[in-house]
């Protein structure tokens, strides 16, 4: 009985691995095909005619070497394995792949393996592990493209109040309702003051939706100190690349992937000790 924990929170570390890899599919490919759907509605609405592309979703077509076209075989797409088994390497053309592949995968492993051995192979485990997914997505993604896809924010929303409706999570559903109204209604007045003053955006609309689901799942108690560490962080981070010269062009820098990893945070540590991380 002793062993039993260990072993589900095992098994949910290697569940965890291989949704890692998936989700390297969906940051990569999800802003892509988003893209074109834009592209295709923009076609539509001025009379234009649409381009005909080659399927592309989360599926089709395989996943190949972006250099040289060789289709990844499954004994070459196995979680970190592959990886070191490769030694980082295309196994046809010999490109670098990113070891950020293997990094989302063990992050994602990792996340699963601390979920289940906190709450459980339960629902509450369960609801967690895919909490803890969906913000590793949305962090690469904000991170890559400056852009929090409704695909993933809004039914992370919608996942937070269900869970604490069905009593998945230890939170109220009413502090759950009014967590996500406030850290919506928080960011958008934030951003409507910045754009009064400045007559410039500080922050987009996914922005607002990813704190909405961190209340959802968190609570309005929990949304001071989540956005603390995370303007703590960002200001941090985002003066040392800008001192390096490792801003993008414009000088943007995405604040999303510092709301998910004070999100994370909260997660593992509770929200309280991010108090005392950023010293208050």
């Amino acid at each position: 009985m002793l062993v039993s924990p260990v072993i589900d929170a095992a098994i949910a570390g290697v569940l965890g691995l291989l949704v890692g890899s998936f989700l390297n599919v969906v940051i990569y490919r999800l802003p892509k095909m988003l893209e074109r759907q834009w592209a295709a509605e923009a076609a539509d609405l001025t009379g234009q005619p649409v381009k005909q592309e080659p399927e592309f979703n989360l599926m089709r077509p395989r996943s190949k070497c972006r250099q040289c076209g060789h289709m990844i075989r499954w004994y070459e797409n196995v979680p970190v394995v592959s990886y070191l088994a490769l030694r980082g390497k295309c196994s046809q053309c010999g490109t670098s792949i990113g070891l950020r592949y293997p990094l989302v995968e063990l992050a994602t492993g990792a996340l699963f393996f601390f979920c289940v051995h906190k709450f459980g192979m339960t629902p509450t485990g369960l609801a967690w592990c895919g909490f803890s997914a969906a913000i590793i997505a949305l962090a690469m993604i904000d991170w890559d493209t400056t852009f929090l896809p409704d695909d993933i924010t809004l039914p992370l929303v919608w996942a937070g109040l269900i869970a604490a409706a069905l009593k998945w999570t230890s939170l109220p559903l009413a502090q759950s309702m009014w967590g996500a109204v406030a850290g919506y209604m928080s960011l958008w007045l934030i951003y409507k003051a910045f754009k009064l003053i400045t007559g410039k955006e500080g922050m987009g609309y996914g922005d607002f939706k990813l704190f909405a689901a961190l209340g959802a799942w968190f609570g309005w108690q929990a949304l001071v100190p989540i956005i603390l560490m995370a303007s703590v962080i960002g200001a941090i981070v985002g003066i040392a690349m800008k001192l390096s010269s490792g801003l993008r062009e414009g000088g943007v820098m995405p604040f999303g992937p510092f709301l998910a990893g004070a999100g994370l945070t909260a997660l593992i540590f509770g929200p309280t000790a991010i108090l005392e991380v950023v010293g208050l």
